[in-house]
């Protein structure tokens, strides 16, 4: 009988959106009439763009004949898309990407998980609590800390904790860590980080050799042209930061997958003995490895949104989920509760009343209204007491869950 990773066992019992599923599932089969309205999967509910549509459509066509067919495509994407993606989410803001430092994938998720197999096991890791889900497990898996303790935090990671005392922006470390996982707008708590707070970061990484793993997934929620949306906005990040953008919130990609990574050829790690590792090559030769790219058909949808009406319509369908990002925010104000996000990202950020744990919350909007939403405790100890909603339902369900939540919780 084969050993298994032992590390897995290490992992909670359940990943936190298996379990809200769970609960619902039973929840549904003892009310079967229930309406429920589901508030806490960021997943979008808009369809994909006309123009989106229209390119995959003749992709298909293109790949329906003999003289336009293509089979495995470039590693790393597409030239028709890197291109796109430097000059009009780079150079359009005065950040210089070269098209060859952007590899695409399927997910920003997977990036995510998988960036950190090119650094070494022994690498200490600083998380922002409350933080993603899969920053943690993936480095659990790898076998970067010990067990969990009692108020879940894993032994041998840096916890930066984000709370409404530092307005959800965590403090530099106090120790040596290696990388550093930011996320910013936000997720869970739908907080942004200013450029000057950015640059501490970045001076900190590079004053200690650190590398900053930057999620900026929801970079095309930000309302204020201040507030940077790549960390290559600072200056010196080139040599410090891995970004990790997505198709999935920002044009409705969740159900077709495509996301990128940009990896400046600046950026250095250290090898063994102590020589100098470029990380661009290193990713590249990991996701060539394992990853076969991602398909010509998607890649096209992709590079459709770069078009005049493209960017028109995502921006038509990112204003609509920002509106309802408004109405939860507003609505729930004025049902009393202290409400942070829902500005500058599609997710609100709601403090727990009457001392609620944040599951006794759950199970109290899933009863008393049929709502659900997510945990703030599944995003790690600091998320305790806090929950989150998101603002990807349709306008009808969202104005339909407020009101429910207005007029009908027990508290």
């Amino acid at each position: 009988m084969a050993e298994i990773n032992r590390h897995y066992l290490k992992l909670k019992s359940s990943y936190l959106f298996s379990e809200i599923a769970r609960r619902v599932r039973e929840f549904s089969t003892e009310h079967p009439d229930a309406k429920i309205i589901r508030l806490g999967i960021g997943d979008v509910t808009r369809p994909l763009a006309p123009a989106v549509v229209e390119a995959m459509h003749a992709a298909v066509d293109e790949m329906a004949r003999p003289e336009t067919f293509r089979g495995y495509g470039p590693e790393a994407g597409y030239s028709f898309l890197t291109e796109k993606i430097a000059a009009h989410d780079y150079a359009a803001r005065g950040v210089h990407i070269d098209p060859d430092e952007i590899i695409v994938s399927d997910g920003s998720k997977c990036d995510c998980g998988n960036i950190q197999e090119i650094f070494d096991t022994d690498s200490v890791v600083a998380l922002m609590d409350p933080v993603y889900p899969a920053y943690v497990d993936g480095n659990v898996m790898a076998g970067r800390t010990g067990e969990a303790g009692a108020d879940g935090r894993y032994e041998g990671f840096v916890y930066l904790p984000c709370t409404a005392e530092n307005n959800f922006t965590p403090q530099l470390p106090t120790q040596h860590v290696d990388l550093i996982y930011l996320c910013y707008p936000n997720n869970p708590t739908g907080a942004v980080m200013s450029k000057t707070e950015l640059k501490k970061w970045v001076d900190y990484a590079r004053a200690n050799e650190a590398v900053i793993l930057y999620d900026a997934a929801y970079e095309a929620y930000i309302r204020d042209p201040e507030v940077p949306r790549s960390i290559y906005e600072i200056e010196g990040a080139r040599e410090v930061a891995i970004e990790f953008r997505s198709f999935s919130k920002t044009a409705g990609f969740t159900g077709t997958r495509c996301a990128f990574t940009v990896v400046p050829k600046d950026a250095m790690g250290r090898g063994p003995d102590g020589t100098r590792v470029s990380l661009h090559s290193l990713w590249f030769r990991r996701q060539s490895t394992k990853f076969n790219g991602t398909s010509y058909i998607i890649q096209r949808g992709a590079e459709a949104i770069y078009t005049e009406a493209g960017r028109a319509q995502i921006s038509e369908a990112i204003d609509y989920y920002m509106e309802n990002a408004r109405i939860i925010r507003e609505g729930l104000a004025q049902a009393g509760l202290t409400v942070y996000g829902g500005v500058h990202a599609p997710y609100i950020w709601v403090k727990t009343p009457s001392g609620l744990t944040s599951w006794e919350f759950f199970d109290r909007l899933l009863h008393d209204v049929n709502v659900v939403g997510t945990p703030g405790s599944g995003f790690g100890p600091s998320g305790e007491g806090y929950f989150r909603l998101t603002a990807f339902g349709s306008r009808e369900q969202t104005e339909a869950a407020v009101e429910r939540i207005r007029t009908g919780l027990k508290l």
